[in-house]
C-alpha cells in the first residue's frame, strides 16, 4: 500500500514539471536571438565549450534559465548566462525551452 501511495505521488510530481514546462516552441523560436549566438538555431553549440541544447528535457531547460536568472548558479559559464536570462519572463523561458526541447539532438 504505502509503495501504490508512493508512486502516484512521484507521478504526479513528474506529470506537474511536465506540465510546467508547456512552453510554445514556435514562439520559442522567435526568442531564440541572444542564445543562438553561442547554442546555434538547431541547438547545436557554436563552439566547443557552448552546450548543445537540441533535445535536452524542456523541463531541465527552463529550470536551468531561471536559476541563471536568479542569480542561483555560479559555476561554468554564469557570467554570460546570468545577464542573458535577467530579462527573460517565466513564458519566455517556458516557450525558448520546449522550442529547444523539440529539436532533434
Amino acid at each position: 500500500m504505502k509503495s501504490l501511495l508512493v508512486a502516484a505521488l512521484l507521478g504526479g510530481a513528474f506529470l506537474a514539471m511536465d506540465a510546467h514546462a508547456a512552453g510554445d516552441p514556435e514562439a520559442g523560436k522567435g526568442k531564440i536571438g541572444a542564445c543562438a549566438a553561442c547554442h546555434g538555431t538547431d541547438g547545436k553549440g557554436t563552439a566547443p565549450i557552448y552546450p548543445n541544447l537540441a533535445g535536452q528535457s524542456a523541463a531541465y531547460l527552463e529550470s536551468a534559465m531561471k536559476a541563471y536568472r536568479e542569480g542561483q548558479r555560479s559555476g561554468g559559464m554564469a557570467a554570460l548566462m546570468n545577464p542573458q536570462a535577467q530579462g527573460l519572463s517565466d513564458e519566455d523561458i517556458a516557450d525558448i525551452a520546449a522550442y529547444y526541447a523539440n529539436l532533434e539532438p
